[in-house]
């Protein structure tokens, strides 16, 4: 478990002020209130889905998109390399 996450988790249990949550991670007590936000806001994306199938599907269109995307960009730049001699 990553340290973000185990700040956020001790943040939503409350037993700690932030400050004193922040002390030992070194970081300051408004991003731990961020990270406990933002856990309490993406966590029904992990028990929301009936269908895990469809998370998957949606992840792999958005990781061909952005190879898409990137098989433009080396295009572009090739032929903009091209274009001025380089």
């Amino acid at each position: 478990m990553n340290p973000g996450t185990k700040v956020a988790l001790a943040a939503l249990k409350g037993e700690r002020p932030t400050s004193k949550i922040a002390a030992p991670f070194e970081i300051h007590p408004t991003i731990v209130s961020q990270w406990k936000r933002e856990l309490l806001n993406n966590a029904t994306g992990v028990f929301g889905s009936k269908s895990p199938g469809k998370v998957v599907q949606k992840t792999q269109e958005g990781i061909d998109t952005l190879y898409r995307e990137i098989g433009k960009l080396t295009v572009v730049r090739d032929f903009s390399s091209r274009r001025l001699g380089r």
